[in-house]
């Protein structure tokens, strides 16, 4: 009996609701960085549904201890501990895989993939050491004058460089099962979330630079798929485009601005090193 009192309480596992919002954002608030790509649909909670996809809560002794987003990507917050990654594998597990990848912090990421991956599909790639970098404060370098926001007349331009940015990031075009990608590019240039220097080329009016917020929630705005086209790589074009999208970002969205990148890009890590981005942890990603 003593031994039975001494195993930790159960952990349950159900979908939040409306009424957990507020400690489910409490959590997140925790490390609002590491969490920032979960917040955004924990802010959502009740106002909108998504469907095949849901928001994991677990419990412990009437606890909120964690989450889990669960929809086009698997994203942990404070899945740090065996009984609460066992919780949540066991749960996906039995739904088969959905999502196109796992992503969040490397230390709740790979040991849910540990237990997930022999049941799954093989993973096409694990980065297992993606630097989460971020900078609360100006840039460190002057800003790019020409970086601005995307316009929707521009979409003729912008489209083909965000899928030229993903094939070349992921390993395959995003527009081979259909709009979805296209139409999320014209949502982030529609709600001002996208950023670019465009100039002319002798075949027209061609992306030089671009860069999106992927995602905001808890005052940390997360950039994603930044990108230069490759005639203008090794110009020194990249470092003061980020101060301009930090610097705009700063002023009109989130007083902290967030990104992760492979550990292997000495190149990019070096951009937002000069840019003034410190590194706060270690992301990483399974993709399938």
């Amino acid at each position: 009996m003593l031994g039975r009192w001494l195993q930790p309480a159960s952990v349950r596992v159900r979908p939040l609701r409306e009424e957990d919002r507020s400690a489910a954002l409490e959590l997140c608030a925790v490390d609002p960085v590491a969490s920032v790509l979960a917040a955004v649909q924990v802010e959502q909670l009740g106002r909108r549904r998504m469907p095949g996809a849901e928001l994991l809560g677990l419990w412990q002794e009437g606890r909120l201890r964690a989450l889990c987003w669960s929809g086009a990507n698997l994203v942990p917050v404070a899945v740090d501990e065996p009984e609460l990654v066992d919780a949540v594998a066991e749960h996906v597990r039995g739904r088969g895989r959905r999502a196109s990848s796992i992503v969040g912090p490397a230390e709740q990421v790979l040991p849910l993939w540990d237990l997930l991956g022999p049941s799954w599909l093989p993973a096409r790639e694990v980065r297992a050491d993606q630097p989460s970098m971020a900078i609360s404060g100006p840039p460190a370098l002057d800003p790019d004058p020409r970086v601005r926001l995307s316009r929707v007349d521009e979409l003729d331009v912008v489209v083909p460089a965000c899928v030229a940015m993903f094939t070349e990031e992921v390993g395959y075009s995003p527009v081979a099962s259909g709009g979805a990608y296209a139409a999320r590019v014209h949502e982030l240039v529609t709600t001002e979330r996208s950023y670019v220097r465009i100039e002319d080329a002798p075949e027209g009016r061609r992306v030089v630079f671009k860069a999106e917020v992927g995602a905001c929630a808890l005052g940390v705005a997360q950039i994603q798929g930044v990108w230069v086209h490759p005639e203008h790589r090794g110009e020194g074009i990249a470092a003061p485009a980020m101060a301009a999208v930090v610097e705009d970002v700063r002023r009109r969205t989130a007083p902290t601005v967030s990104l992760y990148v492979n550990g292997y890009n000495a190149a990019a890590l070096a951009t937002y090193r000069r840019t003034g981005f410190e590194q706060v942890g270690t992301y990483a990603t399974v993709l399938f």
